[in-house]
């Protein structure tokens, strides 16, 4: 399969250029419009299973064939991209070499820099022909051009489809620590990797406030106050998230600013023995009626009751795909006549893989965005920002204590990120504390 990207000012000028260079046979993977004109990506003898396994992992995001053809057009415009590179840092070497009086043995031999993209991969014996016989004398330079004829080669096999994997393992040692530094702050290999790869040149640092600045952007927060805006909303997650304990805390910073004549709680769990005794508990703190949802009384029929209410609050049983009641409960939800805002509860200390298995199995209840838990308790964050950035479910709230209502936070994330940079350095300090002893 050829891959290759064409540039021209109006989209037919492009589809001649392609007609001309790849026959009536190639597919366009995706066309968009850029700086001067359009861009489009087409293939030739384009196979979908073959562009799947080049894809790897990622593959399991693509829908439909449409698409895959984007992923891969986008992946082929990374990849160009980081190829254009490393010629720009060799250019860069040759020219510093040939300013200080080295042999023009680089200069002469890098024919394949101007290549047309993509080609067939040289041998490795050819990549390293340029750099035979200067490298004794190259003191510095030496390591640098190895790690770049590397790179290059690396880069070049998965142009051609030759590598294995999708990942290129040709980045630049600045990318590389900035993936590494990213994981220590939490998030995935595959995320770490995509927020590194963005940054093009320059120091780790620029690249770590860079990425950063990329991670908030890509967090999404709730726009208003449940308390202020009021409405019905259900909290949905397992057991031993948190939803009973931070309806307390909202029910309590309700009553404290509007009192607690227009505020009622719902309960839905009506599968466990004394299930309703915390939430009975709360209401009668706080002087707010509490209903359970039962055989006698479906959810609609209390919301009806409930009308004249400005918040209410709906808490539910922590049920998994396998438990009894799992999928009435989110049935009742999703098929309410009622605008219920059902956000998924997750524990800021449960493993990225059980966020995601909980996410998938709470979606059909149409979830409105997410609550995070337990902040306090976990030893970084960026697995809880990773998750929320990957499945852009909004963050209403997090809380961060057992403390009612003081421990509950409005999202906003910035500081949610430099939250998550704080409890970083205090595990790096703990590290070094340690090592030291």
């Amino acid at each position: 399969m050829k891959v290759k990207r064409f540039f021209a000012q109006s989209m037919a000028e492009a589809l001649k250029q392609v007609s001309h260079e790849m026959g009536p046979d190639a597919v366009i993977l995706s066309n968009r419009r850029v700086d001067g004109g359009v861009e489009i990506v087409m293939a030739l003898d384009y196979d979908e299973n073959m562009a799947r396994q080049r894809l790897g992992d990622r593959a399991v995001e693509a829908t439909n064939g449409s698409r895959l053809a984007e992923m891969q057009a986008e992946q082929h415009r990374r990849l160009e991209e980081e190829l254009n590179r490393s010629r720009s840092r060799i250019r860069e070497v040759r020219e510093k070499r040939a300013g200080s009086g080295a042999s023009g043995g680089v200069a002469s031999s890098l024919s394949f820099e101007t290549a047309d993209f993509p080609a067939s991969r040289p041998s490795d014996e050819a990549l390293a022909k340029p750099f035979a016989g200067s490298e004794s004398g190259a003191g510095g330079y030496a390591d640098e051009l190895a790690s770049m004829r590397a790179e290059i080669s690396s880069l070049r096999d998965l142009v051609s489809g030759k590598a294995a994997t999708a990942t290129p393992t040709g980045n630049s040692a600045v990318q590389q620590r900035l993936a590494e530094r990213l994981q220590e702050f939490g998030l995935g290999a595959e995320l770490a990797g995509s927020l590194s790869r963005r940054h093009r040149a320059g120091r780790l640092e620029d690249g770590w406030k860079q990425s950063l600045k990329m991670l908030a952007t890509g967090v999404r927060t709730g726009r208003e106050d449940w308390l202020d805006a009021g409405g019905i909303y259900a909290l949905v997650g397992p057991t031993g998230s948190g939803k009973t304990t931070t309806i307390g805390k909202l029910a309590a910073r309700y009553v404290l600013e509007h009192g607690p004549d227009s505020l009622a709680l719902v309960t839905t769990d009506r599968y466990r023995v004394a299930a309703h005794e915390q939430l009975f508990v709360f209401g009668r703190i706080l002087n707010v009626p509490v209903r359970v949802v039962d055989e006698s009384h479906s959810l609609d029929d209390i919301l009806d009751e409930l009308s004249d209410r400005h918040l209410v609050l709906i808490d539910t049983a922590g049920l998994t795909s396998a438990d009894r009641g799992y999928q009435e409960q989110l049935a009742e939800l999703a098929r309410s006549d009622h605008n219920i805002r059902t956000h998924l509860v997750v524990s800021a200390t449960s493993q990225p893989r059980i966020m995601k298995s909980v996410w998938h199995c709470y979606k059909m209840a149409n979830l409105a965005g997410c609550i995070m838990t337990k902040i306090d308790e976990a030893l970084t964050l960026g697995e809880a920002l990773g998750f929320v950035m990957e499945t852009s479910l909004p963050v209403a709230w997090y809380t961060d204590g057992q403390k009612i209502p003081e421990d509950l936070q409005r999202a906003e994330a910035i500081p949610l990120v430099r939250l998550g940079v704080e409890r970083l350095k205090a595990v790096q300090s703990t590290q070094t504390v340690a090592e030291g002893a």
